[in-house]
This record gives C-alpha cells, structure tokens and sequence, in this order.
C-alpha cells in the first residue's frame, strides 16, 4: 500500500458543507439545466475565499450562488459580500425551510431543493471588467481540468497487490 497518494482529497466535498448545503447545491445544478449553465462548486477565487457554486453560461456571463442552509449559516457569514466582484450575477441559495425573509432584498433568490430550484429573486446583472472576466473564466477551466485529471489518475490508480 502507497505512503503517499498521488490524488488529492475531493476539493468538491471537504468536511464543511452540510447534507442540506449538498442539496441545495444538487437542486441548483439539476434546476439551472434549462439555462444551460456549467458549474464549478468550490473554487477558489484570487482573494482566497471559496464560492461555494459558480456557473458560466455560454455567453462567459459568471454567476455566483452563495449557499445557506439554515438561519444561522446566513446570520455568521460576513464574507458574502466580497464574492460580488467576482460575478457578473449573485444570488443567495437555500431550501424552503429557511425564511426568504432575512436575505437582503437587494440580491438574487433561489430556493432548491435535491429535484431542483426556482429563482424567486432575479438577480441584478452587475458586468464585469474585461480583465476580471478573463482571470476569472480561466481560473475557472484550469480548476475545472484539474479535477478531471484527478479524477480520471483515481479511475486509472490500482492498488499494488502484495507478493
């Protein structure tokens, strides 16, 4: 058996998100199918925060879907805000259980659940500067590629079986 494992733990799935925040996230991905967006969960943007599900549509417009599944995960977070410059297009994403009601209306809505999501808020539409745009969708392929390559080494890593 390897000392050392040349694939990296799931960056999609590292101990933080709860099962409903994981819903969310599925419902979203499942419900947005119809706009024909791609999804990236966790990406790390050059500030070091994580969003926790960007998208890009085929146009390059980037969204950012910030997930709160419970009262509490929206009254701790004070970094939302700083995911804004990063999108052309923010919405706040949780399940029906959570009150509409404490998230600022000045921002998008979705309400998932794990069969999908409805936006109940549309979010402003805020351009992006070129330069941001082209750093960001590029950070956004290579994070992309870099997961495929992972995942396809673990396909392809056998065990070493002993003699």
């Amino acid at each position: 058996m390897p000392i050392i494992s040349a694939v990296e733990e799931n960056p999609e799935i590292d101990g933080r998100q709860s099962e409903a925040s994981m819903l969310i996230r599925r419902g979203i991905i499942k419900g947005m199918a119809a706009h024909n967006l791609v999804f990236l969960p966790e990406l790390t943007l050059s500030t070091g925060r994580r969003a926790d599900l960007i998208a890009l549509d085929q146009k390059g417009l980037i969204i950012i879907f910030e997930v709160k599944s419970s009262i509490a995960d929206f009254q701790s977070d004070t970094k939302w805000h700083e995911y804004k410059p990063y999108c052309d297009k923010f919405y706040f994403a949780t399940h029906p259980d959570v009150p509409m009601e404490i998230f600022p209306e000045t921002e998008g809505f979705v309400l998932a659940d794990k069969y999908g999501c409805e936006i109940m808020r549309e979010a402003e539409e805020d351009k992006l500067s070129a330069a941001t745009r082209k750093a960001l969708t590029l950070r956004f392929a290579r994070t992309a590629a870099r997961r495929i390559k992972r995942l396809t080494l673990q396909e392809q890593y056998i065990e070493p079986t002993e003699d």
